[in-house]
């Protein structure tokens, strides 16, 4: 007959190393998550005309890249709107006064995803990046950032090509681009608008990051 004594004192061992296994398998996990590189990341930016998955070209732009990344994962964008179309060229997006009623407003805000150097490193609402012009044309479905005329004022606004835009190389900041969803730009270029090239019905968008396996496979 067995040492039921012996029996039970074994049995929080056999649980102790259970647990220490879950342990491990969850350390995994998570260390796989962080090794994740921008590279094999992806943005679902999704409104009412359907989802547009952009790809992302850290190795030219690592900050526009990074601040891109941070705002989404805090869901800095959702909520705004394309507040700027026009065809032939860019829709553009990603300002926080976006949401107001007051639309002399849209396309006035926005920050940086986190400090760059650039700004008051205690005051978020003003941090910038600085300017990673690059060598990738401006085509259609290129993701590049909007700025005022100083090179160095990139926030949160950015812009997708509806056509290529050759003057806007080297002038503006390319980071990424459109790999799937090329026909939403054209639904949403052509919205009807305003003077100011806002459309007159709001297109809001919410922003995802996925993994690029994730997109792809479903």
């Amino acid at each position: 007959m067995p040492n039921k004594k012996n029996y039970y004192l074994k049995l929080p061992i056999i649980m102790n190393n259970k647990f220490i296994i879950l342990v491990l398998i969850l350390i995994t996990l998570g260390v796989s998550c962080m090794n994740i590189t921008p590279e094999e990341r992806v943005a679902v930016i999704s409104t009412k005309h359907g989802d547009m998955v952009v790809e992302f070209y850290p190795d030219v732009a690592p900050m526009h890249v990074e601040s891109f990344i941070a705002l989404a994962e805090e869901e800095y964008f959702n909520g705004t709107t394309f507040h700027r179309v026009i065809p032939g060229f860019v829709i553009q997006g990603g300002d926080p006064n976006s949401k107001l009623d007051n639309r002399a407003l849209h396309g006035t805000g926005g920050r940086a995803g986190k400090f760059f150097g650039l700004g008051d490193k205690n005051n978020p609402n003003s941090w910038l990046i600085p300017a990673e012009f690059n060598d990738i044309p401006h085509t259609k479905g290129i993701l590049s950032m909007a700025r005022t005329n100083d090179p160095n004022s990139a926030s949160s606004q950015f812009f997708v090509c509806h056509d290529n835009a050759p003057f806007l190389d080297k002038n503006y900041t390319v980071f990424g681009k459109v790999i799937k969803g090329l026909e939403v730009i054209d639904l949403i270029v052509n919205s009807e608008k305003d003077m100011n090239d806002n459309p007159l019905e709001k297109i809001e968008m919410t922003v995802l990051m996925k993994d690029k396996s994730e997109v792809f496979e479903n």
